[in-house]
């Protein structure tokens, strides 16, 4: 119990420094104080609703995370800390917090060996949401940068491992292309971190108010993903 009021304490102190530094990426809406999925709701009804003014048609797409809570890299979270602009303390305190865990399985009489854990972080800690969102904001202020000096038009919410890009442009070939591009992009900044997509629940959406079928759909099957409209 005691171990458990010191997280959330932490995981307070964390999450006030994170957003008072700026650190924490605008587009993450959930999981962290003041910020829930209501949120995501109301940002992309007045994002298609500001479109529809201007005559664009909003394109979405929507992908998921593989695993992402037990695969954080205890290594890289010290470092995020420290870019963060923390005290080097707290880096320290979670180098020995998270580093150099040790677990084994018990079932029924038979006991595992000790084996290491070096990746992941507990679902059900205090310490959980504001971890996993500055470990997402690093990637997403790398994201930004990328799609900016692409030249990409696409913006970005985030809600703990679910994500979603918006594109609004008058043309649904140029929607989807936008969308094409900025996939590979973070398919390919997730992998460097360690990190997969279930490019199998991916899907797309289109948002008009042209009544008619889409019959244009985004192929992904280069990588390694079907098609979805």
């Amino acid at each position: 119990m005691l171990g458990k009021l010191l997280e959330k304490v932490i995981s307070e102190r964390l999450q006030f420094q994170a957003i008072s530094k700026n650190f924490i990426y605008p587009c993450q809406l959930g999981s962290l104080k003041q910020q829930s999925a209501i949120d995501i709701g109301v940002v992309l009804t007045n994002l298609i609703s500001a479109g529809w003014v201007k005559s664009l048609l909003t394109s979405t797409l929507a992908f998921d995370i593989a695993q992402f809570f037990p695969s954080l890299n205890h290594q890289l979270l010290p470092l995020i800390l420290n870019k963060a602009g923390f005290d080097s303390r707290i880096s320290v305190f979670f180098q020995d917090y998270l580093i150099g865990r040790k677990t084994y399985y018990l079932w029924n009489n038979f006991s595992s060996p000790l084996f290491n854990v070096d990746v992941g972080v507990r679902q059900g800690s205090a310490l959980l949401p504001v971890l996993l969102a500055l470990y997402l904001s690093l990637i997403f202020y790398i994201l930004e940068k990328i799609l900016k000096n692409l030249k990409i038009p696409v913006s970005f919410i985030s809600f703990v491992d679910n994500s979603l890009f918006v594109s609004q442009e008058k043309s649904l070939e140029k929607s989807i292309s936008h969308l094409f591009c900025s996939y590979n992009v973070i398919s390919f900044l997730l992998d460097q971190f360690s990190l997969v997509i279930k490019h199998e629940k991916t899907e797309i959406f289109h948002f008009s108010r042209v009544h008619k079928v889409f019959d244009l759909p985004l192929d992904l099957s280069t990588l390694g993903s079907s098609i979805f409209i």
